[in-house]
């Protein structure tokens, strides 16, 4: 890939019914393999909170962490179009720090979007954004930072009414100025709905396949993660077995003195060892 992606090529991609394909990951070495591979979008999430530090939910991720990582995915991925995570705290407090926030992003990270869990009260914070000149993704559905206030996530827009709301909500976010939805755990044919309504690219996390775009995480994709996963959750490789098979390997070569090796370790140029032992034997 040689020229970087921007939103008008994903808005293209919608129009002309080509699917957006995203990955979220949090570090250089991913994002430098992600960005092989054809994927339009990285998304920079919050669940770094989870994978990379091991918390139970995304609350404890920090701006200044999400900063560091974005800037990381940049470096490793520099023509994927890069969206980061605000995280908790980050655009709750007032729409002054929540543009503060996302400039961050833009200014030291290089992200092009910031994605904000939103709700109908959060529909000044999106338009401010906007104002501001940051492309925004709004994220509706199961939405993982209301965990504290929920404590349980389930399946979103299941019934006629539950629809009908979050049908309206997307249509209050693009119209607040959002240039993308994301859909999380949403029934499969109300994100069809909404999909089709919407101007804007929708990508589908766990909300069927009508969605615009996929998202998963690269830690999923790539079988990394251990236990229990989301039921749309598809997992494409055994990394999680092909590593600890590795270690294990070179536990038992270290073990055994079997590594390092000759040909894994550095030499004194010919002749210098024996004036060393010269050297040494005189001083002794």
């Amino acid at each position: 890939m040689d020229t970087r992606i921007t939103i008008a090529d994903l808005v293209s991609a919608k129009q002309q019914n080509r699917k957006i394909v995203a990955v979220s990951c949090y570090d250089y070495t991913t994002a430098k393999l992600v960005s092989q591979a054809d994927v339009q979008m990285i998304l920079v999430g919050d669940s770094a909170a989870q994978l990379g530090l091991g918390y139970d939910s995304t609350l404890p991720a920090t701006m200044d962490f999400m900063v560091s990582l974005t800037a990381a995915v940049r470096r490793g991925a520099p023509n994927v179009y890069l969206v980061a995570d605000m995280p908790f705290l980050s655009y709750q407090a007032g729409i002054n720090e929540a543009v503060k926030n996302a400039g961050r992003f833009v200014t030291e990270a290089g992200a092009q979007m910031v994605k904000i869990e939103a709700t109908d009260a959060y529909l000044d914070v999106i338009k401010a954004v906007s104002n501001a000149g940051m492309a925004v993704m709004a994220h509706i559905g199961i939405r993982p930072q209301s965990i504290g206030k929920i404590g349980k996530f389930k399946a979103e827009a299941t019934t006629s009414e539950m629809a009908l709301e979050l049908t309206g909500l997307s249509a209050q976010m693009v119209e607040a100025g959002a240039c993308s939805l994301l859909l999380e755990g949403t029934a499969a044919e109300v994100a069809e709905i909404i999909t089709k309504r919407c101007e804007v690219p929708v990508i589908g996390c766990g909300s069927g396949p009508a969605c615009d775009g996929q998202i998963l995480l690269a830690h999923d994709i790539l079988g990394l993660t251990q236990g229990q996963t989301p039921k749309f959750v598809k997992t494409y490789g055994n990394s999680a077995g092909i590593t600890i098979e590795a270690i294990a390997e070179y536990s038992k070569e270290v073990q055994a003195g079997q590594f390092p090796d000759r040909g894994h370790s550095y030499h004194m140029k010919t002749g210098e060892l024996e004036r060393l032992r010269e050297f040494l034997q005189g001083r002794a």
